[in-house]
């Protein structure tokens, strides 16, 4: 799309145009996050969620109309703004079942992402040019091939449509777990979540938040695999599709979009029935360690892929695609955990609005830093130390490690009976 819009004078510079289009809309989470945090803890989730997705219906179908690079950056900086349902929904997902449940909880909103990772990247990769890839239905003339991106956007806002129409069947949680306590005189239901009673709070209202170091260390190491993440994201495609000769695999958008799809969908069969078994045998944080360690040694091995061709090249690739990204949920789903564990109910949606505006800004840095030091490698192919794309992976490794170390004390705190 970047290429397209004719924004970038050398094919070099499209990274670096890119990442600011994904910084744009983290800046615009970052800002909000919060604010929309304490909107859930007050007037509900379930507004909040409605509120995001009608921002979808209308920012992402105005990005798919971009006919600039700066309206398409506007856009989605515009969308970034109004998103404000992930903290909220992360809340929502360890409210609307069992304590006991809160796990499988968690694991199923991260294998929404899963689901994500199938569906997006191939109505992306499929659907981008349409009147390009299917002369015979799009006319260059119609409105799909004077915008090429439009059919695309068009489809998540349908998808966006029909979560709108789904939300009426959502039963709202806030203050659910005291309801269920005046209700019910039962033992099983007056006794307090592990995380009420874990929670560490030495003030009032949001401001506790700040002083709570267990849910503070957590947020922070969230932060750093979360830039990690996103960085790694959004160098994959500007590699896949970068040319053989600066060190990329000359893919095209829809051989892009298969291997994510692919992996994407091996990552929903993980996580539904490979991580709660591991989840359940494995402390949270050792599990984090590990996965940090394996991460190394994969990331390292991604500049040498342009060596191999053929069914060797796709095997690899979406091998090392979906252990990246099972990798991330897993990480990302641990420390969900652990910072809900770290909280009352009452400010679950603040704590996790306050985590996603930090990771927001995190992940507006990520992409445009990512882009930039692409841009930088593309044009240093022999250099003697860490030459191309060695230097991108290198760079990723070193989030990693920082993410590793992190995770130890003396920075690291968690609350002393918050296991799993």
């Amino acid at each position: 799309m970047i290429r397209d819009l004719n924004i970038a004078k050398e094919e070099e510079d499209i990274g670096f145009y890119a990442g600011f289009v994904g910084a744009s809309y983290m800046l615009g989470r970052a800002l909000t996050s919060v604010m929309w945090g304490v909107v859930a803890d007050k007037y509900g989730r379930k507004p909040v969620l409605v509120t995001t997705l009608f921002s979808v219906i209308i920012f992402n179908t105005l990005f798919g109309l971009s006919s600039s690079y700066w309206m398409a950056l506007t856009t989605r900086g515009l969308l970034g703004l109004l998103s404000g349902m992930l903290g909220p929904m992360k809340a929502y997902a360890s409210e609307v079942c069992r304590k006991e449940h809160s796990h499988l909880a968690l694991s199923l909103m991260s294998s929404s992402r899963g689901i994500g990772l199938i569906v997006g990247p191939a109505i992306g990769g499929y659907l981008a040019q349409p009147a390009d890839k299917y002369p015979g239905i799009f006319s260059v003339n119609s409105i799909f091939g004077r915008f090429l991106y439009f059919l695309p956007c068009l489809c998540i806002s349908l998808l966006a449509i029909a979560a709108v129409i789904a939300c009426f069947w959502l039963p709202e949680t806030l203050h659910k777990h005291t309801e269920d306590t005046m209700l019910n005189s039962s033992t099983e239901a007056v006794e307090e979540p592990c995380s009420d009673l874990n929670a560490e709070q030495s003030g009032s209202g949001c401001l506790s938040l700040f002083t709570n170091w267990p849910l503070m260390s957590t947020i922070t190491v969230y932060c750093i695999f979360s830039l990690q993440d996103m960085a790694y994201a959004e160098v994959f495609s500007l590699w896949a599709v970068s040319d053989r000769k600066y060190g990329g695999l000359s893919f095209s958008s829809q051989d892009v979009g298969s291997v994510l799809s692919i992996s994407g969908l091996l990552l929903l069969i993980y996580q539904i029935l490979i991580y709660p078994l591991v989840a359940n045998s494995i402390d949270p944080i050792t599990l984090v360690r590990a996965i940090a360690l394996l991460t190394i040694p994969l990331l390292s091995s991604y500049p040498f892929m342009p060596a191999l061709s053929g069914s060797i090249l796709q095997l690899a690739l979406n091998c090392a695609s979906f252990l990246k990204n099972s990798f991330s949920v897993t990480t990302m789903t641990v420390f969900n955990i652990l910072m809900n564990d770290a909280v009352s109910q009452d400010l679950r949606a603040s704590a996790n609005g306050l985590s996603v505006t930090l990771m927001s800004i995190f992940k507006t840095i990520a992409p445009a830093v990512a882009g930039v030091i692409f841009s930088w490698a593309q044009r240093r192919q022999t250099a003697p130390f860490l030459p191309g794309d060695h230097l991108v992976f290198f760079m990723l490794n070193v989030f990693t490690v920082i993410g590793l170390m992190l995770t130890f004390r003396p920075f690291y705190a968690r609350n002393g009976t918050s296991n799993h």
